[in-house]
């Protein structure tokens, strides 16, 4: 079976999105969701606006918000850091400073759910070797290794994903559409595990792809923004630091704006990132700045950015400076999940006729 995402099973992926949408607003009780991040440094604003909004938007409506610390996962492309620690106390600092509130959502680490890992071993026995080969993410990292180094953590990504999604009942998972295929091969292996081991009664949901409608957003240098390429506006900057990034992000030399994607791609994106800090749109905010040129864009962006932050900034700063109490909100999401993964495995057992 191919997980390919073509343009036809992205119709059918929007078309479940949208009926999901309809069915979380008038039943928000009913829908648990699973979405997640790596601890490899401060979120930035590609993060904000594309996902952590989103996030207190669901727990807001009344939806069972798991929220996953990836650590594990880190370490599929590079070495557990030393600071592994202060990486995932500082995600808590910033999932708490947006607005996600402990009480209503599960904030947990990987690492620390064994149970998690160990629903992979019979997750592993549903998918072919050629599936893996064709997911795009193991694709690509596979292109970039030259097939020569890929460890089989890499490998085996997506299944991992997929136990991160099922373990929990999630069946509301938010992605954007390179990301598709995941959740696929997720919908496939408890469709396999249904069927071999509980076809009366299946035990897995099929999780759907709430899928995102958030502009995508470069970085301030017209790649894709992340925090290794010093392209990021992070969360965790001052507001001299967020000045000078965008001080520094190309342009181009025509006087009067225009948002056109297209042919002004940098300065487009800069009106776009300005365009979700104001709520207005970025072709109302092109007129409005008109002959003033690409220095008024830059100087209305870093107002805007550090006018949004300010309050998710102070925040932060105060809760790192309590780590225990981050620890504490973490620790209480851990046993939570631990106690949901637990009781998902040993019904995995039962399932398989592997409790003795």
């Amino acid at each position: 079976m191919s997980l390919t995402i073509n343009n036809e099973s992205f119709e059918v992926a929007t078309r479940r999105s949208r009926e999901l949408e309809t069915q979380i607003q008038d039943h928000p009780e009913r829908f648990r969701m699973l979405t997640g991040d790596r601890p490899t440094g401060p979120l930035h604003i590609g993060h904000l606006f594309g996902t952590l909004l989103n996030r207190v938007r669901m727990q807001e409506l009344g939806v069972d918000v798991f929220v996953l610390i990836a650590d594990y996962q880190t370490i599929t492309d590079r070495d557990a850091p030393e600071r592994i620690r202060d990486d995932v106390l500082g995600l808590v600092a910033d999932y708490l400073a947006v607005g996600i509130d402990p009480n209503k959502a599960t904030i947990f680490a990987h690492s620390q759910i064994a149970e998690i890992n160990q629903l992979m071993l019979p997750f592993l026995s549903l998918v072919g070797v050629g599936e893996l080969q064709r997911n795009p993410t193991v694709k690509e990292e596979f292109a970039v290794s030259g097939g020569s180094s890929m460890n089989a953590l890499m490998f085996t990504y997506p299944v991992h994903q997929a136990a991160d999604i099922l373990f929990c009942g999630a069946n509301v998972v938010p992605v954007g559409r390179d990301q598709l295929p995941h959740v696929e091969l997720a919908r496939l292996i408890a469709r396999r595990f249904n069927d071999r081991y509980n076809s009366g009664e299946p035990l897995f949901l099929e999780p759907t792809a709430l899928l995102s409608n958030a502009p995508l957003i470069l970085g301030l240098d017209g790649r894709k923004m992340s925090k290794s390429r010093n392209n990021a506006i992070a969360l965790a900057m001052d507001e001299d630091e967020t000045a000078r990034i965008v001080s520094a992000a190309p342009t181009d030399a025509e006087r009067r704006i225009t948002f056109d994607p297209v042919r002004r791609p940098e300065v487009s994106n800069l009106l776009s990132i300005l365009s979700l800090c104001t709520d207005e749109t970025p072709s109302a905010v092109a007129e409005e700045i008109g002959d003033s040129g690409s220095r008024e864009v830059k100087r209305r962006l870093t107002e805007a950015l550090n006018e949004r932050l300010r309050p998710i900034r102070e925040r932060r700063r105060e809760l790192l400076k309590d780590p225990a109490h981050l620890s504490i909100v973490l620790a209480r999401g851990d046993e939570r999940a631990r106690e949901i993964a637990a009781q998902t495995l040993n019904r995995v057992l039962e399932s398989m006729h592997m409790r003795y």
